[in-house]
């Protein structure tokens, strides 16, 4: 018992001791890592932008327009040509995934129209959730929102009363987020049309 009385000081001070090393090496790792991180994350970002907005030639992330849906961040990226307002990319989340997070970068034509889109971000089930990236531009039944406008067809599951887009076989909560951050992306093109876009 004296025994491990005399060593609990030394294991204490080794432990502490480790702690701190410990502590300062992932500081060190961290602060490595973090500007190579966001540097990637804003290379995809500018990617998405060019990938799913209408052709433009001005700068979309220094004319960004930011608002909030439902208490989310939706980000409008404005495309124009020559000066004209041409359409956008938006980016917005949803916490309602089955995983929670979904962020999604959806590119829209001057009339609101869904040109393409990009998932950025989501945890979803590998196989089922996951789908989507390739599910809603897939032109077999009523699957694709690509060419299709929010204010002419219904952005809900057809499971859903009135719902005009085929969800994800087994995965319908996917799909109700997906719908979901797409419909609220379009609300936000149209604010910032409202607000700002002329």
């Amino acid at each position: 018992m004296k025994k491990l009385e005399s060593t609990l000081p030394n294991m204490i001070l080794s432990l502490g001791i480790i702690t701190v090393i410990a502590g300062a090496l992932l500081g060190w790792m961290y602060s490595i890592t973090k500007e190579p991180i966001e540097q990637q994350a804003q290379a995809q970002q500018q990617a998405a932008i060019a990938e799913v907005a209408p052709k433009f030639d001005n700068d979309p992330e220094a004319e960004k327009w930011e608002t909030e849906i439902g208490g989310l961040p939706f980000t409008v990226y404005p495309a124009r040509e020559n000066g004209k307002l041409v359409g956008a990319a938006v980016k917005g989340e949803t916490m309602n995934g089955f995983a929670g997070e979904i962020v999604v970068m959806c590119g829209f034509e001057a009339d609101g129209t869904v040109k393409d889109y990009r998932v950025l971000r989501q945890a979803e089930t590998p196989g089922l959730g996951t789908k989507m990236e390739m599910w809603f531009r897939d032109p077999a039944g009523a699957r694709s929102v690509i060419g299709k406008n929010p204010d002419a067809t219904s952005f809900y599951v057809t499971k859903d009363a009135g719902g005009e887009i085929d969800g994800i076989t087994a995965a319908t909560i996917s799909s109700r987020a997906f719908l979901e951050t797409l419909r609220n992306a379009f609300q936000a093109y149209k604010d910032f049309e409202k607000n700002q876009g002329k």
